[in-house]
């Protein structure tokens, strides 16, 4: 399996290749070269296996000659061998039609540990043996710098460098981050938002001189491998409740549109999915662009989902290059002018091809606040802010009623207790393997927004190669 580059220029690289660089040298995000196809039988050879058995038999064509199945699958009983859950990510019945895939029994209890575990395991074989050196950075509106902290924290041969915006997101997604003090992490607080740390992280990339000074990686969803990592979970979450038999709709709360972009490679892989729901709060980029062809930025809000309040959905140009029929001539030349315009209009072709799969809704903060006291009173889960998108936004979904549909539950609702408490009164505990949370000394740095000055943080501290 070889990765090339949405924007068609940067050398084609193997599953190693991809996973070490994250972003592509010419600003474009790796995607395979083509979608492996799994067969009915293939889909339906996937009931009763363990979750990092399914793991082992989704990745492997994505992995290729780069592990052997056996490297492959020693990784994955690492990776999911840390979950609280056996089932790692298991459904929840809500209702006669609603489900719950509860994806944050991770370490750090939000579904970005179900790639970054894996991930961080992956950087660690790829590096052994070898005269090199990564430095990881990242941008964060709160749960990819936790789970990419532990999975990376006291590894050898890895620097992570982690932004986060201050003083918008939660105080447990913060202490979560902040109170890792193994060597190798570094926490960055910059003065701005979310779209301003994923344009600094973006911008480092672009500076070769910076980037190969220090063997740049990435743990975001820019990184294909955590993206393919996440792909799992709807193969095991659909053969569970029927596939190939039957067709599941998927609503995926997003902001970064990663999440949602993994339900689309399982639908390209072969797996009998309904519908793809795109549910964002009210920065909602991403659900103008489904109704509208109107991807373009607007004024960013803060809302009790941090997680969500993103402008700039950098996944959105992977969907982008199958929908511009994979010419990254053309799509290099569309991203050039959106990052100078800040707004893209979808021809009308492009559009309508997204109306096959995805189709999506806008919930604002009293939506959000309905969805989870409705969730607490009449269906007895807890759930969280992004969650709460989510489920909103399946409650609403005009489908077949013979379709089920699973909400992806992104977070534990201790994670946002201050929001969850708001909604339904009740103010949920922190899981005990994260007891003392609040007892832990703090250690990260505030930064303005600016290239230099991370830059220059970071080369003070970072491993040159």
């Amino acid at each position: 399996m070889q990765y090339i580059s949405t924007r068609g220029s940067a050398q084609a690289l193997g599953f190693e290749g991809a996973t070490l660089a994250g972003l592509a040298s010419d600003g474009g995000l790796y995607v395979p070269e083509s979608w492996p196809q799994f067969s009915r039988a293939d889909i339906a050879a996937l009931a009763g296996l363990s979750y990092a058995e399914t793991a082992v038999r989704v990745l492997a064509p994505f992995v290729g000659d780069a592990l052997s199945e056996e490297e492959l699958r020693d990784l994955c009983e690492a990776a999911y061998g840390r979950f609280s859950h056996k089932a790692v990510t298991p459904l929840v019945q809500l209702d006669e039609r609603n489900w719950l895939l509860e994806l944050f029994h991770g370490p750090t209890l939000a579904f970005k540990d179900v790639a970054l575990q894996l991930l961080g395991l992956l950087f660690e074989r790829f590096l052994s043996g070898k005269d090199r050196h990564l430095t990881v950075v990242g941008a964060t509106s709160g749960d990819t710098g936790s789970a990419a902290i532990d999975a990376l924290a006291g590894r050898e041969k890895v620097d992570i460098f982690m932004l986060h915006p201050k003083g918008r997101v939660s105080e447990v997604q913060r202490r979560q981050m902040t109170t890792v003090l193994a060597p190798n992490v570094h926490n960055i607080a910059i003065e701005g938002n979310f779209d301003d740390a994923q344009r600094l992280v973006k911008a480092m990339f672009g500076d070769a001189q910076f980037a190969d000074r220090f063997t740049l990686s990435a743990v975001n969803s820019i990184n294909w491998a955590r993206l393919a990592a996440q792909i799992v979970y709807y193969f095991y979450s659909a053969v569970r409740l029927g596939a190939p038999d039957r067709a599941i709709a998927f609503s995926v709360p997003t902001g970064n549109f990663g999440d949602v972009f993994a339900g689309y490679a399982a639908a390209q892989m072969g797996l009998p999915v309904a519908r793809l729901i795109v549910a964002t709060n009210v920065n909602d980029i991403l659900h103008r662009a489904m109704v509208a062809g109107d991807y373009s930025v607007g004024e960013l809000t803060p809302t009790p989902a941090p997680s969500m309040d993103i402008q700039v959905s950098s996944n959105f140009e992977r969907l982008l290059f199958d929908l511009y029929d994979r010419d990254g001539d053309i799509l290099s030349s569309v991203m050039s002018s959106f990052e100078t315009s800040r707004a893209l209009k979808l021809d009308d072709r492009a559009h309508s091809r997204i109306g096959k799969l995805f189709s999506s809704a806008r919930i604002d903060n009293d939506a959000m606040s309905m969805a989870m006291r409705h969730a607490a009173s009449e269906m007895g889960e807890i759930i969280d802010p992004h969650t709460a998108i989510g489920l909103s936004a399946a409650i609403s979904a005009d489908l077949a009623p013979d379709i089920p549909i699973v909400t992806l539950a992104t977070a534990h609702p201790a994670k946002f207790r201050d929001a969850v408490e708001r909604a339904t009164g009740q103010r949920p505990a922190l899981p005990a393997r994260i007891s003392g949370l609040f007892e832990r000394e703090e250690r990260y740095d505030t930064l303005p927004g600016e290239l230099q000055a991370i830059e220059a943080y970071i080369a003070e501290r970072a491993t040159e190669t």
